[in-house]
């Protein structure tokens, strides 16, 4: 038990420090690899994780949030958190994964050719929509959000999506918990990989004005690709 949470609390470590600097990764670094590890490591835990993540970050960077933005897609988190946790009882697993990979891979791929989403109104409703449903469902809910501020400003990324997963995580555990999806032991593991959070947080302090002067564009791509062929892998050998 010790050990595995061990490892767990090493993989929420780096994703704090992603996390810490593009505004979003947590999930996107630690679920694939804490699937492999415990399942039962999802999606509770990661959400407690990335709250506590989420808090922190918006006291060091509130000044910088979009509450307009963070309004609108909340308006969309909401239903998309019912879906999410309809999913959680009735798609399986394997198929969900691929989709989340191919959705996310798309676009990634369209935000480098054509594509250039915007944070409007219509896009942030979607955005919350289909992110509440990913992530409630497998904590995998940055993508929808981080690719419509792809290119803003770091602070203003960091802080509009921790704004965001603040009252999106908070939104997501009180649907779980509706639908008898939270357990003790979960909140339990959820509490004690905080400590591991916070040093991959502080760890990010330094680093974060390399992130702001190349903007903050790649880093979302590239997390986003990792994130989708992982998924897409993950499914295909079961």
């Amino acid at each position: 038990m010790w050990t595995g949470l061990l490892i767990a609390g090493v993989v929420v470590t780096l994703g704090g420090l992603v996390q810490g600097l593009a505004g979003f990764g947590l999930a996107l670094v630690a679920v694939p690899i804490l699937a492999l590890l415990d399942p039962s490591l999802l999606p509770v835990p990661i959400l407690i994780t990335a709250m506590a993540h989420s808090v922190m970050s918006l006291a060091r960077e509130h000044r910088h949030v979009d509450w307009h933005g963070v309004g609108w897609a909340m308006v969309g988190r909401l239903p998309g958190t019912v879906i999410g946790v309809l999913l959680v009882d009735s798609l399986d697993q394997k198929r969900f994964s691929l989709l989340i990979g191919v959705v996310v891979l798309l676009s990634v791929l369209l935000s480098i050719t054509a594509w250039n989403p915007r944070p409007t109104k219509v896009s942030l409703m979607i955005a919350g929509l289909t992110s509440g449903s990913f992530g409630t469902a497998m904590s995998v809910g940055g993508p929808p959000v981080a690719m419509l501020y792809q290119n803003s400003p770091g602070a203003r990324v960091r802080a509009t999506l921790a704004a965001y997963f603040v009252l999106g995580s908070v939104t997501s555990v009180i649907g779980l918990s509706v639908a008898g999806q939270v357990h003790a032991h979960q909140l339990l593991t959820g509490l004690l990989l905080i400590p591991f959070l916070v040093v991959g947080f502080l760890l990010s302090s330094p680093l974060r004005k390399f992130v702001d002067t190349n903007g903050i564009r790649v880093p979302v791509l590239v997390l986003s690709t990792i994130t989708a062929v992982t998924l897409i892998v993950r499914s295909a050998i079961g």
